[in-house]
């Protein structure tokens, strides 16, 4: 029943979505005869988070590139449908452009959920932006994965490393017995958390805020900035800096769409987003460096930082996840784990 319903507002969506933009992604031609564009840009966060942020850049960058050919219409998260419906819609080509991010598509993309492992990437954003751009297990081995679904993904990066809030203390694993942890609709999300024996307990993101108020979950994880927008720390007593992992997201775009484009404005799509590239990085430091010392201004939630031997003792406990993906996921995963893992090793080493 609940599929039905699902499938039922996707197609209510898409068709208001093609009522409303003609049902063309093509607007016409402009004064000198060269065919124009109006696309549809979809994210899954608020107004001046870090997905918001980038969007606007594209559409700002990429409209400038073509003169005005090129229109963008942005629709953050709720606006034409939750996270998950906007994968979907991206799809099936109800719009053309949304940022997309595994936790939201683990059951879509099973191989994506190895971004949910803990401990996977380095602590240094400059040798990560570097793994995101030169990783042959991301680029081809699960961008692969992803078009198998109808989903080309330009550009893998990251809005920076989780950190977690919390009803009381989590400096170690037997700490999250029992707690209900909110998690992104990701069965790998969920595995990652069950290994500290804590009760994942999928939320989507609009209602975490009065889920933690009335106690029907007891903590979640996301990076600074969003604990800030989202004034999680009203309603959390601890805020615990653990770098457990990175939020990681991708630039994607409807390959079909893409693939019917004229060659030059193909190529004006790739120089945008390789343009957006640091951009990005530069986003995320900006907005999570500044929310700490916002959160400590605007609230008493205690701020705890974990120590080395603490974080040593999850990333033991983490381990156990590791193994569960490669039983979701099968061999096809394990690869791209496994090169991924040599990949964050080498670079990492220099």
């Amino acid at each position: 029943m609940k599929k039905i319903v699902s499938l039922i507002m996707l197609v209510v969506l898409t068709m208001a979505l093609l009522v409303g933009c003609g049902g063309n992604q093509n607007a016409g031609g402009n004064a000198t005869g060269e065919e124009t564009y109006t696309w549809r840009f979809a994210h899954e966060e608020i107004d001046g988070d870090v997905q918001d942020l980038y969007v606007k850049k594209f559409k700002e960058v990429i409209e400038a590139k073509s003169d005005g050919r090129i229109n963008i219409d942005i629709y953050p998260v709720g606006q034409i449908g939750d996270a998950t419906q906007q994968a979907e819609l991206l799809q099936n080509g109800g719009i053309e452009f949304a940022i997309v991010s595994p936790g939201n598509t683990g059951t879509l993309v099973p191989e994506n959920q190895l971004f949910s492992l803990h401990f996977l990437f380095t602590d240094d954003m400059d040798k990560n932006a570097e793994i995101f751009k030169t990783s042959k297990a991301l680029n081809e081995l699960l961008s692969n994965k992803y078009l198998e679904k109808n989903i080309k993904v330009l550009a893998y990066w990251t809005e920076g490393a989780m950190q977690w809030t919390s009803n009381k203390p989590v400096n170690t694993p037997d700490q999250w017995r029992g707690m209900k942890m909110r998690t992104m609709p990701s069965p790998m999300i969920v595995a990652a958390y069950q290994a500290y024996g804590a009760n994942p307990t999928p939320v989507p993101y609009m209602e975490v805020y009065s889920g933690l108020q009335l106690n029907m979950i007891e903590g979640q994880e996301n990076p600074l900035f969003a604990i800030d927008q989202m004034k999680f720390y009203e309603v959390q007593k601890y805020l615990t800096l653990a770098n457990s992992n990175l939020y990681v997201t991708t630039t994607a775009v409807n390959p079909d769409f893409f693939n019917g484009l004229p060659a030059d404005i193909q190529d004006m799509v790739l120089e945008t987003v390789e343009e957006l590239r640091d951009y990005s990085f530069e986003i995320q430091e900006e907005l999570n460096g500044g929310a700490l010392d916002r959160i400590k201004a605007q609230s008493n939630i205690e701020i705890v930082e974990l120590t080395d031997g603490e974080r040593e003792v999850f990333r033991a406990a983490s381990k156990s996840a590791y193994d569960k993906y490669v039983e979701m996921v099968g061999a096809g995963g394990k690869e791209i784990l496994e090169t991924l893992l040599e990949e964050v090793k080498e670079i990492e080493s220099r």
